[in-house]
């Protein structure tokens, strides 16, 4: 595979480099893979690239708190409003399962960060379920109710029985 040549029309100096940041951050984020590759260490933005490499970390675990709070809350309103329950909160609990399991094996580093996460990603499915199903927020434990285990295992959703996914277990 050829060496990819830096654009001399896009082509910046590490003091124009934040000008393209700020207006095309796409064109930035390609110019600075080109100059990486091609080894034209002088020409790299690196202050704006450190930081850029550091939010990557920084959305991973904004990810997992955030799918974990979407399983949570799918979980808390299978539990608390069984009557509703419907094939679509089904696909939304077996996706974000999967989603996270991915996550976390793509990212094993996340794991030490996983009870922190899922303490704060409570907080956000307890106001996901209540906005859903109207039901006032002392319905809910204060404390997350499920293990991680459960919250991630395929076999688990709380409450009574559903014909949905044949025998559920708590």
């Amino acid at each position: 595979m050829p060496t990819p040549e830096a654009n001399p029309k896009t082509a910046k100096t590490p003091e124009s480099a934040p000008n393209l940041y700020e207006t095309d951050f796409y064109a930035w984020v390609q110019e600075q893979a080109t100059l990486l590759h091609s080894q034209q260490w002088n020409h790299i933005d690196l202050p704006n690239l450190i930081e850029e490499i550091g939010s990557l970390g920084r959305q991973q675990r904004q990810e997992l708190r955030n799918r974990l709070s979407v399983l949570m809350g799918h979980l808390l309103k299978w539990e608390y409003q069984p009557q509703y329950r419907s094939r679509s909160w089904l696909a939304t609990l077996r996706i974000q399962r999967r989603d996270t399991l991915r996550l976390l094996k793509d990212n094993p580093s996340l794991q030490p960060d996983l009870d922190d996460a899922l303490q704060e990603a409570y907080e956000n499915a307890k106001d996901l379920a209540m906005g859903d199903t109207d039901l006032p927020e002392q319905t809910f434990p204060l404390g997350c109710p499920y293990h991680l285990s459960e919250i991630l295992g395929d076999r688990f959703y709380p409450g009574e029985p559903s014909e949905l996914v044949g025998n559920s277990k708590r």
